[in-house]
């Protein structure tokens, strides 16, 4: 490995699921009851999840079912949302930290010059729920979430700005790399000029992922070159 020390400050944002982790399927089934909870009736989910932010996903399934999708109501539903995930996230019984993930942030986070945050769809309570499983949250300090903006590049640009804080410079000093693991996550480095490290633990493969613009993708983080890509580009 060539040496960690970052030619310049590093701010790196990791998507939670299909990256960091796999839940089992554990939010969307608890995003499911929680709207039978709310509304008194089954959402119109027919539609995959990938890359799409939690507030994007509950309007949508607002939208679908012929209720109001204003903001008043997201906002009302999104607690009834974190009880139900905190439920469902206790007793799933397929729930991992991907390879390598570990030793990924904890590395990172140990080296001067990097802020190692969070950019993911979820709301900031559900980025709680799911890394505590796994014992992880307390390791990321700051992050984009869903509850900042709907649309992920917006919310990964207010992520890289957070961990240029963080590190007391300004962001267009900053070598920012977004680590996720669909191809709406390489979108959205790509619109803020950022690098990509895509991940094959979710839908797509590492080929995929690259061809989508990706500046590196890899099996998952226990691959050779996976730590360096990481840490020096």
């Amino acid at each position: 490995m060539r040496s960690s020390r970052p030619d310049r400050n590093t701010v790196l944002l990791f998507d939670i699921d299909g990256t960091l982790v796999s839940t089992g399927g554990c939010g969307r089934r608890a995003i499911e009851r929680a709207f039978e909870r709310a509304f008194g009736r089954k959402g119109e989910f027919s539609f995959p999840f990938d890359g799409m932010t939690d507030r994007a996903i509950v309007r949508q399934a607002l939208m679908g079912s012929g209720l109001p999708a204003d903001e008043a109501t997201i906002d009302g539903f999104l607690p009834v949302y974190i009880a139900t995930l905190e439920e469902e996230v206790a007793v799933a019984p397929w729930y991992r930290l991907h390879h390598g993930m570990r030793e990924a942030v904890e590395t990172a986070a140990s080296r001067s010059g990097f802020a190692v945050g969070l950019g993911t769809g979820n709301v900031k309570d559900g980025a709680r729920v799911k890394l505590q499983r796994v014992g992880i949250h307390d390791a990321f300090r700051f992050g984009g979430f869903g509850c900042d903006h709907e649309e992920r590049p917006a919310l990964i640009r207010r992520g890289a700005e957070r961990g240029a804080e963080q590190l007391g410079v300004p962001l267009s000093e900053c070598r920012v790399v977004i680590i996720g693991d669909t191809p709406k996550d390489i979108a959205a480095a790509r619109a803020m000029g950022a690098e990509s490290i895509g991940v094959g633990t979710g839908s797509f493969g590492p080929a995929q992922l690259l061809a989508c613009g990706a500046t590196h993708a890899f099996r998952d983080f226990s691959q050779d070159g996976a730590l360096d890509a990481l840490l020096v580009g």
